[in-house]
């Protein structure tokens, strides 16, 4: 299966570039130039707008819902057809880099400008889109938006999330202008699909082109706060501190020891990836701590079982330390496996423009898991360079794979509008 379609590699890269200069950033410890598009802050707005004109340029009729997520949809030949769907995010986290998300949000558009220099009319009509805060760096929830469209989250809910600042998801849409008034469910498209880069090394490693996806492995993300006693450092012994501080950092040993043992699957991963000690200061014994864990497996039994050990041992060292603890879960999501049948129009475009591939499971968290919901969904993985190191400004893919990546998408919304 290869379409006439044809992309345009320049101008997907010259697009991806051109959005990557919105919230860009110079990192200071390496000079690299790295992206800061925070879900919902005056750079994501920015990069919206940016977008949304090249939405609107294409020919597109924009819509944007009440949770604030863009779409752009292609007319088809039966306008009573279910959608094909394609599209990512173009929020980041602080420390990002230019491709992350982003190249499925760019990669949609430019698939759109291809049957357009073509002049194809698909049966089905094609819809492109990005979701408000993937990566749930700034209100704790990720895959917020197409959760709340597919229907994971009720919107009232994530409206009222926050931030650390106390301001809310709705507030903040209605302040840079995206609290729409489309409906935010979404109504069933006919398949989804994304492309994303892999961000690990796994393609790379095996000297593939590129990935087709299988699934996305569980998550489970939680809010810790331990607390104890403030004391002045030099005056209270030891013996009398309950000092949360030892605490968090023993859960840090423990989880990473529990992820490397192998007790709950080869593939366990555990990261704590923020410890805010309060007040803070080098000369008070903290009087609490919170800190983020951040859980991932395959295997849903085997999550919830080192779930189980984790929070057992926890509460353990926390009573012998006279430490108290509250723990409440941001993010759970069950491994989501993928549609074979959306996989193999993926792999057989790959075949048909000779590209090299391997099929694995996403370590990360996408958009395609929550329409996985929704309707047959599969994904389209682009290998990056150095390790595949991704929410970094190091973060990089060729131009060559990400117009081979997006090659691909677009054979394969073609194959699925047509069909």
């Amino acid at each position: 299966m290869k379409s006439a379609i044809a992309i345009d590699a320049d101008r997907l890269w010259t697009t991806l570039h051109t959005l990557a200069e919105v919230g860009a950033y110079t990192d200071e410890r390496t000079g690299l130039r790295g992206v800061n598009r925070l879900a919902l802050t005056d750079a994501d707005a920015a990069g919206r707008r940016t977008v949304m004109g090249w939405f609107e340029a294409a020919g597109l009729a924009v819509r944007v819902d009440r949770i604030g997520n863009v779409y752009g949809r292609r007319a088809g030949r039966d306008a009573d057809a279910a959608p094909v769907m394609a599209g990512s995010h173009i929020d980041s986290v602080p420390t990002g880099g230019a491709f992350d998300g982003a190249l499925g949000v760019i990669g949609a558009l430019e698939a759109v400008r291809a049957l357009n220099d073509a002049g194809h009319v698909t049966r089905r009509p094609i819809e492109i889109g990005f979701f408000t805060d993937e990566e749930g760096c700034r209100f704790g929830t990720d895959m917020l938006g197409s959760a709340v469209a597919c229907g994971r989250i009720p919107l009232e809910q994530a409206l009222a999330l926050t931030d650390k600042d106390g301001l809310r998801v709705g507030d903040e849409l209605a302040r840079i202008g995206f609290a729409g008034s489309a409906e935010h469910r979404i109504a069933a498209p006919h398949a989804f699909v994304e492309v994303h880069v892999e961000q690990g090394p796994t393609l790379a490693a095996a000297g593939v082109d590129l990935g087709v996806v299988e699934g996305v492995q569980g998550i489970a993300w939680w809010a810790i706060t331990l607390s104890g006693r403030s004391a002045h450092a030099g005056t209270t012994p030891m013996a009398l501190r309950r000092d949360p501080g030892v605490v968090a950092a023993r859960l840090h040993v423990l989880v990473d020891a529990l992820a490397r043992s192998g007790r709950f699957g080869a593939q366990m991963r555990a990261t704590v990836g923020r410890v805010a000690p309060h007040p803070g200061l080098v000369n008070i014994v903290p009087s609490q701590v919170e800190l983020t864990l951040d859980l991932r497996n395959p295997d849903d039994d085997q999550m919830a079982r080192a779930e189980d050990a984790i929070f057992a041992e926890l509460d353990a060292m926390a009573a012998a330390a006279g430490v108290t603890v509250e723990r409440r879960r941001t993010a759970r999501t069950p491994r989501v496996p993928f549609d074979i049948g959306v996989q193999q129009v993926i792999a057989e475009a790959m075949e048909a423009r000779g590209c090299t591939y391997q099929r694995l499971l996403s370590g990360a968290g996408h958009d395609a898991q929550e329409f996985s919901a929704l309707c047959p969904t599969a994904m389209v993985f682009v290998p990056g360079l150095y390790e595949g190191i991704s929410h970094n400004p190091r973060e990089y893919s060729t131009p060559e794979a990400c117009a081979a990546g997006v090659q691909v998408l677009t054979d394969a919304l073609v194959r699925l509008a047509d069909g």
